[in-house]
């Protein structure tokens, strides 16, 4: 459960299917932009946002559990207040790695994912770690 787990993030990184809960059709948001090159380094990946039906072609869900499939990792991209009943969903979705984008996540909800027994990454953006890839 450790946040700066480099084995984690490298679990994390190998992992095929991923979510981003709080996609964005906005080009400029991280919502947008995390989904968006996940996608192109070839990822399976899904958005969830209440805000949106599809975006560029593929398909948004309204909740992980309306999803397709079972996913490895959630890459949370919503205020605190919205990812602290996240955390319930994914784990009766059956997912158990949560990273988390700065900004959100906050005590209660890291306290939540612990309870939950949640493996997550605190502190740390996939946008930037996929960016930085050649």
């Amino acid at each position: 459960m450790m946040t700066s787990d480099k084995n984690l993030k490298k679990e994390m990184m190998d992992s095929n299917k991923w979510v981003v809960v709080g996609v964005s059709g906005k080009k400029e948001k991280y919502g947008y932009k995390i989904w968006k090159i996940l996608r192109e380094k070839g990822y399976t990946t899904y958005g969830v946002s209440p805000n949106y039906s599809e975006l560029e072609g593929e398909k948004i869900y309204d909740s992980i559990a309306s999803l397709p499939e079972k996913v490895d990792v959630l890459d949370m991209v919503v205020p605190p207040k919205v990812s602290i009943g996240v955390l319930e969903e994914a784990k009766e979705a059956g997912i158990e790695m949560i990273f988390f984008q700065p900004g959100t996540y906050d005590d209660k909800v890291v306290a939540k994912a612990e309870e939950l027994n949640l493996r997550y990454l605190l502190d740390d953006c996939v946008y930037a770690t996929l960016k930085a890839e050649k």
